[in-house]
């Protein structure tokens, strides 16, 4: 059978009080919406279409083509949005998820079970639950004397007994396509919002004779949507803890996991050890035996077995085997550093390669690089690669020593085994096996004062 998916994405989100479209708001360093699609795509659904409303052109530009898109101009509910879908939808066979973009905990083995209880229950419409201790603004379900739903009622439409339901409607569901866009047109506003309910198909449906079933999930957590920045803290502290819990238990130590942030898409080897304060984000991969932290920022970069990376912010870079970091270095641009290297306190590293076994120990920046094996970067070396409008390249073969506290003005090379006098100010390329001095001789004047 094949999978679709229609993601409600267009509500204004007024609660969160922000110029940032609600599903953009990111968990883990992922915005809400992505966490939804990146699981809905791990599922093999065919094709994804995001209702936008307010907001659009952000959220198209945070997904791209990876989804399809309708306008919901105007909200009038969340029956009406799902209808907007219909022009891209309308005409597929299969089954329908509906999911909402504000739902960043929802895993895709829950949706994958939700979706093979609606097959094997060969039911038109599943609906997800979840059992909340405070059920207050979600929609209840209500079940009728054989167990089967008969109808979900929205928290302002219910009645005392109702409202005592704690089986509340998590606003995910599985619908037989074609059942389901030939059921909206069905659908009235008659209700205290005025509006156009998804959960009315249910009871239209249940009134012909359709079976309805319904899946409940793991955990009310998993299903929380995030209206409010509360909701935001909940889900952030929910999504690390589940991260974390799960790299734990492969192998890698975590100091403090209260204090210590790792996105979904990081990998980490095992026997590795993650101090507090370390957050890392993006696309990073973490070898094994590393040691991160504490408080470090590793972001889309990748980090060779062994290596040790202590208070620095490392981002679009590579860190080889065994290599060490910080403390307070900086890493960014496709910086690369070679194995067994160093890079030591207050230096900065731009779009630059290490050879094997270099080092630069202490208050230096390079930048647009190459820098060769075994070379050494004297306190305060830095690479001059900027003349106000253009970057320019340096390049240090290997074996050779840069005295403290040099300027290389770029372009320039320094040949292997070239040795670079303290205080210089090199403008000139350095012959391989030479010195380069460029200073004034010093001045003493005795008893001058």
């Amino acid at each position: 059978m094949n999978h679709f998916a229609v993601i409600l994405a267009a509500g204004k989100g007024t609660r969160m009080k922000s110029k940032l479209y609600k599903v953009l708001h990111p968990v883990a360093g992922k915005p809400m919406v992505q966490h939804v699609v990146d699981q809905l795509a791990t599922l093999g659904v065919k094709r994804q279409v995001v209702i936008v409303g307010h907001g659009a052109e952000s959220v198209k530009e945070v997904l791209g083509t990876s989804v399809e898109y309708a306008l919901q101009s105007e909200q009038l509910g969340t029956g009406h949005a799902v209808q907007m879908a219909e022009p891209v939808l309308g005409n597929e066979q299969g089954a329908t998820l509906v999911v909402c973009g504000d739902t960043p905990l929802l895993t895709s083995e829950t949706l994958s079970s939700l979706l093979q209880h609606h097959t094997d229950t060969n039911a038109k419409v599943t609906v997800l639950t979840a059992l909340a201790d405070d059920p207050t603004g979600y929609g209840r379900i209500v079940r009728g004397e054989d167990g089967n739903v008969s109808k979900i009622v929205e928290h302002k439409d219910a009645n005392a007994e109702e409202l005592a339901l704690r089986e509340i409607n998590t606003g995910t569901y599985v619908f037989d396509n074609e059942m389901l866009f030939a059921t909206l047109k069905q659908v009235k506003n008659d209700n205290a919002q005025g509006e156009y309910y998804l959960p009315d198909v249910i009871e239209i449906a249940k009134a012909a004779g359709e079976t309805i079933a319904a899946y409940a999930a793991p955990t009310f957590e998993e299903t929380i949507g995030v209206n409010d920045r509360v909701a935001l803290a909940q889900a952030e502290t929910s999504m690390r803890k589940r991260t974390n819990e799960y790299w734990m238990r492969q192998g890698v130590t975590f100091v403090d996991p209260s204090s210590t942030y790792i996105g979904p898409d990081v990998t980490i080897g095992s026997d590795t050890v993650l101090y507090p304060g370390t957050q890392l984000l993006g696309q990073t991969v973490i070898g094994s035996e590393c040691t991160i932290g504490p408080n470090s920022d590793i972001r889309n970069s990748e980090v060779a077995d062994g290596a040790i990376v202590r208070q620095s912010v490392v981002t679009d870079s590579k860190i080889g085997p065994a290599a060490q970091v910080g403390p307070f270095a900086h890493l960014r641009q496709q910086a690369v550093l070679g194995a067994n290297t160093r890079v030591g306190n207050f230096v900065e590293i731009k779009k630059s390669t290490f050879g094997e076994g270099s080092k630069s120990a202490h208050l230096s920046y390079v930048g647009d690089a190459t820098i060769g094996e075994n070379v050494n970067l004297g306190c305060g070396s830095i690479t001059v690669n900027y003349d106000g409008k253009n970057k320019f390249q340096t390049i240090i073969e290997d074996d050779a020593f840069i005295g403290c506290n040099v300027n290389l003005i770029a372009p320039v090379t320094v040949g292997k085994n070239a040795l670079v006098a303290a205080g210089s100010t090199v403008t000139d390329d350095v012959p391989e096996n030479g010195l380069a001095i460029a200073r004034e001789r010093q001045t003493t004047k005795p008893d001058y004062r």
